[in-house]
Parts: structure tokens; C-alpha cells; sequence
């Protein structure tokens, strides 16, 4: 099985349901996976590190990569630019590595578009209320930018219908248990398991007569 591709797996939620929360904690419990890094012109969080968290660069650099074609996908969002590198990602899944691609519901219509085979997974809060709870619980964002935040989910929480799978986000231990089940539910599907297959199926007949029982 050394030989195994990697898969693509979207994850997206309106911003405050908790994805990149959920995305590292199915990525400490399950193995073989990773979180692709994101390139974003924003600037750093408290906490965060260049090359770990994300590629920070600036607006101008951002836009002469996207004019390089170096982004499997890239959005726009609340001001700053983000995106995927195409080169990062291959070089990662041909590697053997699943990948969470936690993007929002713009940038997982590119992938799509793209013809990339990915597995979609939508996470969606309880409610807006708790919606809303969450982001005013942060503490970091004035109140326009949450009103701003709410109404966009209010248009992103209709696209879950463009998913392959929708987990709800009650609580993060057992939502980071659904999405890993997803993955692990995945790698088993007969397309994605075809190449370890057969290496198996190629040993039943490589010396014909000479097993046991023969």
C-alpha cells in the first residue's frame, strides 16, 4: 500500500462554527493526514506563525502569485486575501498524505471547478444563535465586522447542499469523531483502495502452484 495517493478533503463552515478548531483535532487523532497551509495577506494573529499557521505574505506578493498560477484556489474574504497552493498540495498527497483543505464555501466552488477530486464536508453550528454566541465570545472582532460575518453565514449555510457529507458542531470532541470516521470510511471506498488492492491480489498468482495446499 506504499504506493497510496493521498485525498482531498474539503472542510468548510460559515467563519466562527469552528472548523479549523474541529480540522487540528481530527488531525492529533487520526494518522496519515495533515491541514493544508493556506497562503493569506493578512496579518498574523496572537499565536500564530509564519510557515506553520499559514504563509503570511503581503497583498502585493499574493497577487503576483495568483497571477503566476500558483493557487489551486483563492478567495477574497472580509478584505484579505487567501489561497491554496497548487504545488504544496500535489506535492503532499502524491506523497501518501490525506489533506483537510479548510477553505470556505468560495474557494471549495474553485476546487470543484477545477475538475479536483476532493471529498466535501460542510460544518454547520447548532443554530445561528450559537452562531452568534461564538463569534461574540472570541472577543476580537468589533461589531461591525460581526454583523458582517453573520450575514455572509446567513448565504454560505445554504451551500451545504454542494457537500458530500454535513456534520453539525455540538461539540467538538464528538464532531472531530464524525470527521474522522468520514475519513477513515473513505480511504476504504474500492476506487481509493484499487492500486493496494491489486499489489495484493498480484501476490495470489505470482508463483502459481507453489503456495500451501497446492
Amino acid at each position: 500500500m506504499s504506493n497510496r495517493r493521498g485525498r482531498l478533503f474539503i472542510l468548510s463552515a460559515p467563519s466562527g462554527a469552528g472548523k479549523t478548531t474541529v480540522a487540528r483535532r481530527v488531525v492529533e487523532t487520526t494518522g496519515r493526514v495533515g491541514i493544508s497551509r493556506s497562503y493569506t495577506s493578512r496579518p498574523a494573529r496572537a499565536g500564530e506563525r509564519d510557515g506553520v499557521d499559514y504563509n503570511f505574505v503581503t497583498a502585493d506578493r499574493f497577487l503576483e502569485l495568483r497571477a503566476s498560477g500558483a493557487f489551486l484556489e483563492w478567495a477574497e474574504v472580509f478584505g484579505d486575501y487567501y489561497g491554496t497552493g497548487t504545488s504544496d498540495t500535489e506535492a503532499r498527497l502524491s506523497g501518501g498524505e490525506d489533506l483537510l483543505l479548510v477553505i470556505d464555501v468560495q474557494g471549495a466552488r474553485k476546487v470543484r471547478q477545477a475538475g479536483v477530486e476532493s471529498v466535501g464536508i460542510f460544518l454547520m453550528p447548532p443554530s445561528f444563535g450559537v452562531l452568534e454566541q461564538r463569534l461574540r465570545g472570541r472577543g476580537r472582532d468589533p461589531e461591525a465586522a460581526i454583523r458582517r460575518r453573520l450575514a455572509t453565514a446567513r448565504e454560505e449555510i445554504r451551500a451545504f447542499a454542494e457537500y458530500d457529507y454535513v456534520v453539525v458542531n455540538d461539540e467538538v470532541d464528538a464532531c472531530a469523531d464524525r470527521v474522522r470516521a468520514i475519513l477513515l470510511a473513505e480511504r476504504s471506498r474500492r476506487m481509493a483502495m484499487t492500486a493496494g488492492a491489486e499489489g495484493v491480489v498480484s501476490t495470489f498468482f505470482a508463483s502459481p502452484g507453489n503456495g500451501p495446499g497446492a
